[in-house]
């Protein structure tokens, strides 16, 4: 049988960053974008004309960051989809390579920000798990520092684009995608968790004790934020996009955090 026709509607660089800019995207600006591909339509192009539109939008002066995670970059025994056999996860531990920014590929968070990650000038911050790359004048400041300790928190991009003004861009992403919330999760109480992975600069392997972080309840957190606050929203493309300031959001998930999803400070659990 044929294949079936493409579905719509039909997206080129020029539209992409026309619609960003109707939606309310500034020239110069720094955006941190959560994306969906395949929620934008039929794009000419595909990721790397996503990217172009969102450098075109956001002009010389802007940068853009995305999250580029390595959820792999962790113990076995912790991995559910899918599971390995517990008789490999020893010598998994034993030759799992260690992260390298030039050269992992990001994992779970789609096409685009692989792209941005590849792109020519861009930079990626140095936590082997929850990593972020930029492109742009401000791409150094935002990525160095980013501590191996702290996946989401203070000493993380996410800070960082907190103090410059950032702003979130989820296209065609949902909430539950919005890392942002995750820094509110490290200025509340909060439980401990050990998370292993493969040691920095090869041989062996390493045990660091991390906040733990998780994105139950992201989706009601995101309804309520959108009810409260000035959330701009609007379509890009085929997708549903949605644009807000990283401190709002960051603000506004410390409060409901605490009362809707309390969690209580606590003893390191078993490493994921």
């Amino acid at each position: 049988m044929p294949a079936p026709p493409p579905t719509g509607p039909l997206v080129t660089r020029d539209t992409l960053a026309a619609g960003l800019r109707l939606l309310g995207v500034e020239s110069g600006e720094t955006l941190l974008v959560h994306s969906s591909l395949s929620s934008l339509g039929w794009v000419n192009g595909g990721a790397v004309a996503v990217v172009q539109g969102l450098l075109d939008a956001l002009g010389p002066r802007g940068t853009l960051v995305v999250p580029t995670q390595t959820g792999d970059q962790s113990d076995p025994a912790g991995w559910r989809n899918p599971p390995v056999p517990e008789e490999w996860w020893d010598r998994i531990r034993a030759t799992m390579p260690p992260y390298d920014p030039l050269v992992t590929p990001s994992l779970g968070v789609g096409v685009v920000p692989e792209t941005v990650r590849t792109w020519p000038g861009a930079l990626r911050s140095a936590h082997p798990q929850t990593s972020f790359a930029a492109l742009g004048p401000r791409a150094r400041e935002i990525t160095e520092g980013h501590a191996p300790d702290c996946r989401l928190g203070e000493a993380s991009p996410l800070a960082k684009l907190e103090k410059l003004g950032a702003r979130v861009l989820l296209l065609g992403a949902g909430y539950d995608s919005c890392t942002a919330f995750h820094l509110a999760e490290y200025r509340i109480p909060a439980p401990r968790v050990q998370v292993g992975r493969p040691a920095r600069g090869g041989g062996g392997w390493e045990t660091v004790v991390e906040v733990s972080i998780t994105s139950d309840r992201f989706d009601e957190l995101g309804h309520d934020f959108e009810r409260d606050r000035p959330v701009v929203r609007g379509r890009v493309g085929g997708a549903e996009a949605r644009l807000f300031p990283v401190a709002d959001a960051v603000a506004y998930a410390e409060r409901w955090l605490g009362l809707h999803r309390p969690r209580q400070e606590g003893f390191p659990h078993p490493p994921v």
